[in-house]
């Protein structure tokens, strides 16, 4: 029987955030086409959530062919806010019983928690920024990747053709998502702000440090020319007392 052993490796977690409208317009196309999260048990605390705490937003097999106000219109319809959920720590305010205390407060240990989680990883990125996300996984975990990161501006979100009214509807209802894309932009920008200047000085002091060493090479190379000169000069002038 194979045995594996894992005391001796780092494990790291790393997220990818996005613009909270995108991903949610993204989401409401992925359901549409019949995506669904059956699967899925959402523990927490040992537990999953009981049909009361977590009711389904559609009958049948999937939500396939939903409309985009239908979507909206759940109230309980986990692409609300799920950036913020998904980085919380679910357990600070009861999981899914949404009766363990009142919904502000709720709110705000959900986003603060979210925020800790997200500034303590190892790393994220944003999907808006590809080329600056890859620059600092590379750093962060001193690595090449073997191509540059392609952005793609033109996805099935951003095809998606909405009203000023409806984009409001969207944020108000990922308003957490909001928060905290606006935090993480923020704390994204100023990491990649700092990587640039830490590795901008780093090659200016490696390009010092190569002129120093240049400069003791040349001083050891002078004074050996000096003599070889010294040893010609004294040869020129024997050879012309022989003759």
């Amino acid at each position: 029987m194979q045995m594996l052993f894992f005391e001796n490796r780092n494990f790291y977690y790393i997220t990818m955030l996005r613009d909270p409208v995108s991903r949610y317009l993204s989401e409401w196309k992925h359901v549409q086409r019949g995506a669904t999260w059956k699967t899925s048990l959402h523990m927490c605390d040992g537990r999953s959530p009981t049909p009361d705490e977590l009711p389904t937003c559609y009958e049948g097999d999937d939500w396939s062919g939903v409309s985009l106000q239908e979507f909206m219109d759940c109230s309980y319809n986990l692409a609300n806010n799920r950036q913020v959920r998904m980085l919380a720590d679910l357990s600070l305010v009861g999981c899914y019983n949404l009766t363990f205390m009142n919904e502000t407060e709720r709110n705000v240990i959900l986003l603060q928690s979210a925020k800790n989680n997200l500034k303590n990883m190892a790393f994220f990125g944003l999907t808006e920024f590809q080329r600056k996300t890859q620059y600092l996984f590379e750093r962060t975990f001193n690595l090449k990747f073997i191509s540059p990161f392609t952005q793609f501006n033109v996805t099935r979100a951003s095809n998606v053709d909405i009203g000023e009214d409806v984009r409001q509807r969207i944020e108000e209802l990922n308003f957490l998502d909001m928060q905290l894309y606006d935090y993480a932009k923020d704390l994204f920008l100023q990491r990649f702000q700092y990587s640039k200047q830490e590795e901008h000085q780093l090659n200016r002091l490696k390009r010092r440090e190569e002129r120093r060493l240049l400069r003791e090479q040349r001083a050891h190379q002078w004074p050996r020319e000096e003599v070889a000169e010294e040893a010609v000069t004294e040869d020129y002038n024997s050879q012309v007392a022989r003759w």
